[in-house]
């Protein structure tokens, strides 16, 4: 009998596996042409993480249009309205994360379906959140590593109903405003969010109006909205850690049952134990090491755009760049920031990134490497003319170096940054051989489906000599502009915009 018990427990187990596991949703990680491949390890051999959350308002079924309103939208195209870049350290000593406002004006890049329907690159400035139209969440994925320059290793999507689904499970979130508050405009607009003065545990359809309040918080913008949903990821993280026990069989089962119906993810993660592994990683991080901030904006000048913000020009990208060299952005440093830190490396992740071969280990002899050169001197933005016989010169560098099959191509380009790309991942190890003899960072180096081998785009960045110019030394903390938050300040309280407390 006992025998018999065991096995069927066993049984019964493995169906309920099965069934978690074809409840997962999966779409697309990236549908962009210039993809960046994953996470690189750092000299320890380990393996940052970088994961887009997105909220999505899509309106597409009963449950999803009672919560979202807004008839006039039911079952159109949803847009991305909340992306949150989660960025987990090399050593899981610490968790950044970065969010961009839902009005930030973004040139969009070209998307193709899985299906194969293209959406073309955008010839003008785009609001971030309608990314998700153009082919799902891949789309949002591709802009913001257009942007951001960051290999995205994942993506973890969720709705409406979700968001009240997890509130639910987890039994609640405390929150706090500064007074009374009631988002409801005389007109009607509003997330219809009241709670009294002081700390309230929030859970259902008030955590949602919580993370959808913008009348109301601080002056009103998209911008309020960001910190007050910072203010809530905190206090949730700190509620899964006191929940998420195996002590709690019951609660851990619907914590995990509800994130699984609420999400969807991309092809990376979407088996249990990928999940599971994913969740262990991010248990290691303590809440006084998580560190939640805002891109640096700027309110848009251009016409047609009022009310809308644009990434604020040097700021946003040294918090970029701060992720993408594995900085914290809390300013308490790293156990793997320097291959000679004296704290003993962690284990490495058990997440399995995409990293690009070392050019050492598998590249072909140079005078074997097919290379072209186009001139991007010009930039982007198109403010600068190009370089005149730039391609050429930098042709001649790889020449001197031994590259004896490089030519300088007629085609141009325009980019800010230096960049190589490859076309097949047989060329990825030639790719980074080129970046190597160039003195260009392993970063520089992306699969495109733009290119048919390995093209060097000289790029605004490098106008001039044999070497490109050296960057500035990284900031070692976020901007005062990112409004960081650090996960353990549990008094975080927010301001009430004027005229909407009661």
């Amino acid at each position: 009998m006992l025998s018999l018990l065991i096995l069927g427990t066993a049984a019964a187990g493995y169906l309920y596996y099965r069934h978690l596991n074809g409840s997962i949703q999966t779409d697309a990680l990236n549908l962009g042409e210039n993809k960046l491949g994953g996470s690189k390890p750092n000299a320890f051999g380990q393996t940052p993480l970088n994961i887009l959350l997105i909220g999505s308002d899509a309106r597409n079924d009963a449950e999803n249009q009672a919560l979202g309103g807004a008839t006039d939208t039911f079952d159109g195209p949803p847009l991305a309205d909340v992306q949150m870049l989660l960025h987990l350290s090399a050593d899981r000593s610490n968790m950044s994360v970065v969010s961009m406002p839902r009005d930030t004006m973004l040139m969009m890049p070209k998307c193709t379906e899985p299906g194969g329907k293209v959406h073309p690159a955008s010839k003008g400035l785009v609001q971030t959140n309608e990314s998700i139209q153009r082919g799902g969440p891949g789309c949002t994925v591709a802009a913001w590593s257009e942007l951001s320059k960051i290999p995205i290793d994942h993506f973890m999507m969720i709705d409406f109903k979700g968001v009240v689904r997890m509130a639910d499970a987890i039994g609640g979130v405390p929150v706090c405003v500064e007074q009374n508050v009631h988002s409801r405009t005389r007109d009607g607009k509003g997330s219809g969010l009241k709670l009294p003065k002081g700390t309230s545990v929030i859970q259902g359809e008030t955590a949602l109006q919580w993370l959808r309040t913008r009348y109301g918080f601080e002056d009103g913008t998209d911008i309020g909205r960001t910190h007050a949903q910072h203010q809530y990821m905190n206090s949730m993280a700190r509620e899964f850690r006191k929940n998420a026990k195996l002590s709690n069989p019951v609660k851990l089962n619907s914590l995990a049952q509800a994130a699984i119906e609420a999400m969807v993810v991309d092809t990376g993660l979407n088996k249990i134990d990928k999940l599971f592994d994913l969740s262990m990683e991010l248990k290691k991080v303590p809440p006084g090491r998580i560190t939640m901030t805002t891109m640096p904006w700027i309110y848009s000048t251009k016409p047609g755009l009022d009310g809308r913000v644009e990434p604020k020009p040097g700021e946003a990208e040294d918090l970029f760049r701060m992720v993408r060299e594995d900085i914290a952005l809390d300013g308490q440093g790293s156990a793997s920031a320097t291959p000679g830190a004296a704290a003993s490396p962690s284990a490495p992740a058990q997440q399995p990134t995409t990293t690009a071969p070392t050019a050492a280990a598998t590249a072909a002899p140079p005078a074997k490497i097919a290379v072209s050169v186009r001139n991007s001197t010009g930039g982007k933005d198109g403010t600068e003319a190009k370089v005149k016989g730039r391609a050429s010169e930098v042709a001649a560098l790889l020449t001197g170096k031994g590259f004896t099959k490089v030519v300088a191509d007629t085609q141009t380009g325009a980019e800010d940054t230096s960049v190589i790309r490859y076309a097949t991942d047989a060329q990825a190890a030639d790719a980074a051989a080129v970046a190597t003899a160039l003195g260009l960072p392993a970063g520089s180096v992306q699969k495109s489906d733009q290119v048919a081998g390995i093209v060097v785009f000289v790029g605004k960045d490098w106008r001039t000599g044999g070497t490109p110019t050296a960057p500035p030394p990284a900031p070692t903390k976020a901007p005062d502009s990112a409004h960081a938050l650090n996960g353990d300040n549990d008094q975080a309280c927010m301001p009430i915009q004027p005229g909407f407390t009661w």
